[in-house]
């Protein structure tokens, strides 16, 4: 797989110009500095250097990627972490994923400065507003690790405003976002990284249909390269291009949101850490994805029988690829 892939990389070089190939990526999201590889690459013209014609479709909270990846809408979607692929596994979906552009799950667990909480063991038995999304991921983890119930779960709405009016409040968020909007109200939280506990996730994975993977390798091989420099480009470049692409797709991001993203991402290592500090962004290894499983296993969530490993193609990823970008 993987010498077709560089022969049909290569002899898409020699083409042409202006045999692009069309290809629209669904983020999970709408636009944000979580994003800001994939828009620093378009905004960049490195989809264009790769021969590729890129639209990115953002997400929201009525939009359904997954379902229009199925629907052959989306060439790749973005999904947000390990049970998504297994997901598409265990319902019979043929779908793949390439690539994992977080090697650390960006999720996390805020308290107010006052709380005697010192780390997420000390939780248990409080109340946490967690989403309906996280009963089925890391609280099953928490479960077994950390005796965590589900008599403990409120509902998270999205929406910081209850935590705020509560100082003993324990509320789920991304490290990049929630935190910002806590301390823009004025009040500093206390931030629990959920993957600092061991929780194994990737998080920002590109999922693709296993027809386009098998039949056009080269299609995903560009995008996947294109997207892995800018994301290199706009963590150590200037992030200009992307930020401005980000604004201009969602209006609504406040600039310093966007900045305190980047230095979030930064300072936890989310893109940069573990795997990918050797085998470039974008890496995935069959012992973190068999970790992962084997937690989801333990909890319930999967069978034992079932070939996790048949929901990821590791032929496009770790080798490298832009890592002399970095700075």
């Amino acid at each position: 797989m993987t010498r077709t892939i560089a022969f049909l990389a290569a002899l898409w070089l020699a083409l042409p110009a202006g045999a692009a190939d069309k290809f629209v990526f669904g983020t999970n999201w709408r636009a944000e500095a979580e994003h800001g590889g994939f828009y620093q690459a378009l905004a960049e013209g490195r989809y264009v250097r790769y021969g590729l014609e890129v639209t990115i479709r953002e997400g929201g909270p009525q939009v359904n990627q997954n379902q229009l990846l199925a629907a052959g809408v989306l060439d790749a979607a973005m999904i947000s972490n390990n049970a998504e692929a297994l997901n598409f596994l265990k319902h019979n979906i043929p779908m793949v994923t390439v690539a994992a552009f977080f090697q650390k799950d960006p999720q996390v667990l805020l308290t107010h400065p006052g709380s005697p909480i010192r780390a997420i063991p000390e939780m248990k038995g409080r109340p946490i507003m967690i989403s309906a999304d996280a009963r089925d991921t890391w609280w099953r983890y928490f479960e077994l690790r950390f005796g965590f119930d589900e008599s403990q779960i409120r509902r998270y709405t999205f929406n910081i405003a209850p935590f705020l009016v509560n100082p003993d409040a324990i509320q789920q968020g991304y490290v990049t976002s929630e935190p910002f909007m806590a301390l823009r109200e004025g009040v500093r939280p206390k931030v629990f990284l959920i993957a600092d506990t061991g929780w194994p996730a990737y998080s920002t994975l590109v999922t693709v249909s296993k027809e386009l993977a098998e039949k056009r390798p080269s299609v995903v091989q560009r995008f996947l390269n294109a997207s892995i420099e800018g994301w290199y480009s706009y963590l150590h470049g200037d992030p200009t291009p992307g930020n401005l692409l980000i604004k201009k797709t969602n209006p609504e991001m406040p600039k310093a949101l966007i900045g305190y993203g980047i230095a979030s991402m930064k300072e936890h290592g989310i893109v940069e850490s573990g795997d990918a500090l050797t085998l470039g962004i974008g890496a995935m290894t069959e012992d973190r994805l068999r970790a992962f499983f084997d937690a989801m296993v333990r909890a319930g969530v999967y069978p034992r029988e079932m070939d996790h490993m048949a929901a990821f193609d590791l032929g496009f990823v770790n080798k490298g690829h832009g890592i002399g970008m970095r700075r």
